[in-house]
């Protein structure tokens, strides 16, 4: 996977096209940063339906919550279990290991209004 295929939403959380109607989603490194220390992220169940735009899970850090909101819609397939035991993988690894869910993407098109990385990181930095 390469982070080049990520595309942000302005609210932190990356989406990246898996090339067969999957996409996997998490949060920016940006995200993680602002955040501090991650010590739980709530999972969201597989076979929930999350809605662009919606909160669908909860990253705790030792000075904040922040909901995670779905940049794009669809079907949750898999959520990544390794971040109950492990929470702190989303400092160490946010675009490739701390990813939270796989999802069925409902709606192709929702790709086109995220943000590639170079007018992500542009938007972050004003």
């Amino acid at each position: 996977m390469s982070t080049n295929q990520a595309k942000f939403a302005k609210s932190h959380e990356w989406a990246r096209d898996n090339g067969d109607g999957t996409a996997t989603i998490g949060i920016s490194d940006h995200a993680q940063e602002l955040l501090g220390d991650v010590v739980y992220v709530e999972l969201p169940e597989v076979g929930d339906d999350i809605t662009a735009g919606e909160g669908f899970s909860l990253v705790e850090s030792v000075k904040a919550a922040s909901d995670v909101y779905a940049p794009i819609s669809g079907e949750i397939i898999e959520v990544n279990e390794s971040l109950e035991d492990e929470p702190e993988l989303v400092n160490a690894s946010p675009l490739e290991d701390a990813w939270i869910v796989k999802i069925k993407i409902s709606d192709d098109s929702q790709f086109d209004a995220l943000l590639d990385e170079a007018v992500y990181q542009e938007a972050i930095s004003e």
